[in-house]
C-alpha cells in the first residue's frame, strides 16, 4: 500500500486502536495478533507517529524517523513544568469529608 494513501486514510482513532493492539498484543475483541499483524501494526503506528503526530514525546518516533530519547533530567524538567503543585484541584474543609 502506498504510504501517503495509508496516512491520508488513517484517522487518529484508528491509530489509537492499532497502538493499543500493539501494546497489548490483542485486538479489541481479545483475539491475539499474529506475528505478521503485529509487525504491520507496529510499522503503521511508527509511520503515523513520525509523519502525522510529529511527536517529541519520550520513546515515540520523531519526525526524522528516529526514536525520541530524553534524558532523565529532561523528563524530570518536563514533569515539573506540568506539575499540579501550584494549582488547586479541589479544596475540602474538615466537615466536608
Amino acid at each position: 500500500m502506498n504510504v501517503e494513501l495509508l496516512l491520508q486514510n488513517m484517522s487518529e482513532s484508528v491509530y489509537e486502536k492499532l497502538r493499543g493492539s500493539v501494546e497489548t498484543g490483542k485486538w479489541l475483541d481479545g483475539s491475539p495478533l499474529t506475528e505478521q499483524q503485529k509487525e504491520t501494526c507496529i510499522q503503521a503506528v511508527m509511520l503515523y507517529q513520525s509523519k502525522v503526530l510529529k511527536s517529541d514525546q519520550h520513546m515515540t518516533i520523531g519526525e526524522d524517523g528516529q526514536i525520541v530519547h530524553k534524558s532523565r533530567e529532561k523528563l524530570k524538567q518536563e514533569f515539573a513544568q506540568q506539575s499540579f503543585d501550584n494549582q488547586t484541584i479541589a479544596r475540602f474543609k474538615q466537615d466536608d469529608i
